[in-house]
Parts: C-alpha cells; structure tokens; sequence
C-alpha cells in the first residue's frame, strides 16, 4: 500500500467515524423512552413502537461496534500495523480496505 492510499484509507476513517458519531448524537437525543397512553394508543400501536424503539437502540448498538473497529482501525495505523491480514499476517490487498476499511482479515482468511 502507498503513502497515498494510506492516507485516503485514514480520511475515510475519519469521515466514517465523524457520520457515525453524528447519527449516534441525534439518537440520543430522539431515543428517549415511549410513553403511550394505554387508553388513547390501541395494542397494535404499541407494539410497533415498541419494535420501533428496540430496532433503534440495536442500530445505536451497531453505530458503538463500529466505532470500536475505527478506533482499532486508526490504531492500527499509527503503529504501522495496517493493512496486514491479523490471522496470516499478509497485505490485505488496498481494494478490500477501500471497500471497508475496518477489514483486518485478508481475502483467504475471511473466507476460510
């Protein structure tokens, strides 16, 4: 990998985690606890919102692992590990990080 693609990997990095950071702060803010009244919302009415609030808090789930393979990610970088396969410690080739730069297995241990 070139110094160049390196540093577009880095940026994506770093854009990615800003998004996600955002989204994460606007369902903080939108992710307070329903309260319906039981006498105005009908049954149906509240079992969807109630599946409404649990896919929200499993996609804030998501949005904190992948943070967490940024973070490992951008780490990776400043110790001069990047971009080598953790299980056979070979390259991972540049087109698989540009597509998810949090990768950390090559293409022959990912499908092993």
């Amino acid at each position: 990998m070139n110094k160049g693609d390196l540093e577009r990997l880095t940026q994506q990095l770093h854009d990615l985690r800003l998004d996600l950071e955002q989204r994460e702060m606007e369902f903080k803010g939108d992710g307070k606890p329903m309260e319906l009244d039981q006498t105005k919302v009908g049954r149906l009415s509240r079992m969807d919102a109630m599946q409404i609030q649990q896919m929200a808090l499993e996609s804030s789930r998501r949005r904190q692992q992948q943070l967490v393979k940024i973070d490992s990610a951008l780490g990776r970088i400043k110790s001069d590990e990047y971009g080598y396969c953790l299980r056979c410690d070979e390259e991972i080739d540049v087109r698989r990080l540009l597509v998810d730069p949090t990768n950390t297995l090559c293409i022959k241990c990912a499908e092993g």
